[in-house]
């Protein structure tokens, strides 16, 4: 699929991977829509590039899909979907105050698995009345974690929830195939974003040495990139890819 004048939704757009994403799709020549929290740097990341801000917060189910609307009607359509909103806290299945709270449970799928789903169904719905070109009405991509595969101690909710999005990639894909819609998710590894409440400089001291190759922390730009090669590559569809320097998370 050409970048050009296609219509997109960034998902987690104001930071890290979705800020990179709207930057680089926009650089491409595509009309872009950014949608994040209403107290995130939304606004001012879009004012920017010179792009429009939706504030939403993906938990809130019914509102995401009034706003996914509002989105499309304003662009015109919807060729390409991005999610990355996303994050998770550290808590063991037992501690010394008694049990894993099923509260954060919950939370943590409501916003890492049941936010990606629910952004990708709506997606698929607008996609499919677009007109096909070389057959294809769109692309949906999905961020998971390599936490999905190698969760590490106190990850379980997270883990769970990442894991789903990558259990649902070859369905949806498969779902989705006659419709011409193709669905791919990206399993980062430890990116220099700003998710982790840790200063940049002690997070690459800590998990650079620990990298294959590069031995550093992803750089956000490095996703984006991946993502423009997804919308212009037709074949990859259905797939989970790691982008993480050949990491593979320890237990702690």
């Amino acid at each position: 699929m050409e970048i050009a004048n296609k219509k997109a939704v960034i998902v987690g757009g104001a930071s890290g991977f979705g800020r990179a994403t709207a930057e680089a799709l926009a650089k491409r020549g595509a009309d872009v829509a950014i949608l994040d929290r209403p107290q995130s740097k939304g606004q001012e990341v879009a004012d920017g590039l010179g792009l429009t801000f939706y504030p939403v917060d993906v938990t809130d189910f019914t509102g995401t899909e009034q706003v996914l609307q509002q989105a499309v009607d304003a662009l015109g359509g919807l060729h390409i979907a991005v999610t990355t909103a996303g994050g998770g806290t550290a808590e063991r299945t037992v501690k010394k105050s008694g049990p894993h709270s099923l509260d954060s449970f919950r939370s943590s799928v409501d916003l890492n698995l049941i936010g990606t789903f629910n952004v990708s169904r709506l997606s698929a719905w607008h996609m499919s009345t677009n007109q096909p070109e070389d057959d294809e009405r769109g692309v949906i991509i999905n961020t998971a974690s390599i936490a999905g595969y190698e969760g590490q101690v106190g990850q379980i909710p997270y883990s769970a929830a990442k894991g789903g999005v990558i259990g649902m990639t070859l369905v949806a894909a498969r779902d989705l195939a006659p419709l011409g819609i193709r669905v791919v998710t990206i399993a980062p590894g430890m990116f220099l974003t700003p998710a982790y409440p840790v200063p940049a400089e002690q997070l690459e001291a800590h998990w650079g040495p620990q990298i294959p190759f590069p031995k550093r922390m992803g750089q956000p730009a490095e996703y984006a990139t991946l993502v423009t090669s997804i919308v212009e590559n037709d074949y990859l569809n259905g797939e989970v890819i790691r982008l993480d320097g050949a990491l593979r998370f320890p237990p702690k």
